[in-house]
């Protein structure tokens, strides 16, 4: 199993995620370790674990966000909100100045407000119409 592991724990809203960075561990770890590592009772026990900063062509950051199960997600609110506060707090990016990260799901705008001490990032108008949302069954 993994004798060492460094990284960052933050909670947002609910949800706590693990941060991983590149220059720590320049490859991530397979589904079983990842299983592992969230694991409530025998790891450290998180939602998932955030992945970054990586390099991006289309966006200021990139980062990857992987499930408890092993499983890679598309995107996540609260993990992007935890990516941005991790991304300030390791002076990456400055207050009150959007910037822009890219993940599986698309390009999400985030900000961090000094001022209000608050972080926000913009996933999109939302949709209830099922024809617009990737699932399968009749629609309503």
């Amino acid at each position: 199993f993994i004798a060492f592991m460094r990284f960052a724990k933050y909670h947002a809203l609910g949800n706590d995620y693990l941060v991983l960075q590149p220059a720590d561990k320049p490859e991530m770890y397979g589904a079983e370790d990842i299983e592992r590592i969230c694991h409530r009772n025998f790891g450290l026990g998180s939602d998932g674990i955030l992945y970054g900063p990586l390099e991006s062509k289309v966006a200021d950051f990139r980062m990857e966000i992987w499930n408890p199960d092993g499983s890679q997600a598309e995107k996540s609110g609260n993990g992007l909100r935890i990516f941005s506060r991790f991304l300030y707090d390791n002076g990456l990016v400055s207050g009150d100045k959007e910037f822009k990260v890219e993940t599986l799901g698309g390009i999400v705008k985030c900000n961090v407000n000094t001022k209000e001490s608050t972080v926000t990032v913009d996933l999109g108008q939302i949709s209830f119409e099922s024809s617009k949302i990737p699932v399968t069954g009749p629609s309503r």
